[in-house]
């Protein structure tokens, strides 16, 4: 029988491992590691295409502001201060800088916390409309901002934490059907318009109607509901226009056609004076007579220095957020995320437009800004806060698996289809 040894005897010894003479590596903390752990995460989940397209539009904004600075220097209506040329594009930078952080930090949200965020800021900026008229300072009429060393709009604010909201309150039909969530939401954006109009701020009123209107659409309102709050919009247009002179004389303004003196017609004359591909930076002649260059009229900026083909590009970069966003929200099941997407993509894509017809002249003046584009340090950072919050509630899981959607089940032919 053979004799059975142990496995090691007659093996040779294993060598002993060298030490080194460095310093041991010390694991990373735990901290870092879970910091880490959701950056990449938030990298995975977030809409790279849709971050894209709004740092691009910081970027356009930034050299349409670099143009327009000097039109706005020179006039005298800013103070009897003079300023250099590249004033309001310095602070411009500052404020992309801040509203590009803020747009950042707001997109790592979970959905709870944005939802959260956004119901708190409105319940802020809500206390500001209401003090606004008292505390504020007065400028061409209005009282609108509070002078806080730098100028602080709560109706800029309000604009992203009204979407948040109004989809928050609108979603608790899908618990509770028989909660009266249309009175609700219109009683809040009524008391809020209210507060506008005393400003007065006729084109931010505009807006909040809109996203209110668009938002109630997509919350499920029957036939004969949506017929009433039509009768009632059109009555509140024309109550608006017999007992509101803000709204009235813009309106008529618009309806009389413009004069070669108007604002509108001197937009219409700057934005075409370039042709398809502009004079060149710093070249328009146009710009330096068109009051408000740097902010509500800078589409027509764009289009003498830059050319019309550049305005185009503009509307495009505009579409394709409205499209982006309605592609991610397409097979979305949750209320809230379908709501609170389409009223701040409405708040975006509705306010460029508008500002966009404006200098067309193919709408009344309102006095909205470009989002992005025109200078302003509320308007800028609040529509950083919207892209944010937009960010943080459309983020989704690549690898959860979604039923997408057949084009071939579409068309008279749907039936025909091949399985």
């Amino acid at each position: 029988m053979a004799t059975q040894y142990p496995p090691n005897i007659g093996m040779p010894f294993p060598a002993e491992p060298r030490r080194s003479s460095a310093p041991a590596r010390t694991p990373p903390p735990r901290r870092r590691r879970r910091w880490q752990a959701e950056l990449a995460g938030w990298w995975r989940e977030i809409d790279r295409v849709l971050l894209l397209l709004a740092v691009t539009l910081m970027a356009v904004g930034a050299a349409a502001v670099l143009a327009a600075s000097p039109a706005s220097a020179r006039r005298p209506t800013i103070g009897a201060v003079k300023v250099a040329d590249l004033h309001f594009f310095y602070l411009q930078l500052l404020f992309l800088g801040i509203g590009l952080v803020a747009l950042l930090v707001t997109s790592t949200f979970a959905k709870e916390r944005a939802r959260r965020s956004g119901i708190l800021l409105a319940a802020a900026m809500l206390v500001g409309l209401i003090l606004v008229p008292f505390l504020g300072g007065e400028i061409n009429g209005a009282r609108r901002w509070f002078n806080l060393g730098v100028s602080l709009q709560p109706s800029a604010f309000m604009m992203p934490g009204f979407s948040i909201s109004m989809a928050w309150v609108m979603s608790w039909k899908s618990r509770d059907p028989g909660l009266p969530v249309i009175g609700i939401s219109f009683a809040a954006f009524a008391l809020i318009a209210a507060l506008l109009m005393a400003e007065p701020d006729f084109g931010s009123t505009m807006m909040f109607c809109t996203v209110w209107f668009v938002m109630v659409l997509l919350s499920g309102l029957s036939v004969k509901r949506f017929a009433f709050v039509g009768v009632i919009g059109l009555a509140g247009l024309a109550a608006t226009y017999m007992f509101y002179a803000n709204a009235r004389h813009r309106i008529d303004a618009f309806i009389g056609g413009g004069t070669a003196y108007d604002q509108v017609d001197l937009a219409r004359r700057t934005l075409l004076d370039g042709g398809w591909t502009g004079t060149g930076l710093w070249l328009g002649v146009r710009k330096l007579s068109l009051p408000e260059a740097h902010t509500d009229y800078i589409f027509s900026v764009i289009g003498e220095e830059f050319g019309l083909l550049v305005c185009g590009a503009i509307v495009l970069l505009y579409l394709a957020v409205a499209v982006r966003v309605l592609m991610r929200l397409a097979d979305e099941e949750d209320l809230f995320t379908v709501l609170a997407g389409a009223g701040l993509t409405t708040q975006i894509c509705a306010q460029a437009f508008i500002n966009i017809l404006v200098n067309l002249q193919l709408f009344p003046s309102k006095g909205l800004p470009l989002p992005l584009i025109s200078y302003g340090g509320s308007s800028t950072i609040a529509m950083c806060l919207s892209f944010g919050l937009l960010l943080a509630i459309t983020r989704r899981n690549p690898f959860l698996q979604r039923e997408r959607f057949d084009w071939r089940q579409m068309g008279p032919r749907a039936g025909s289809v091949r399985r």
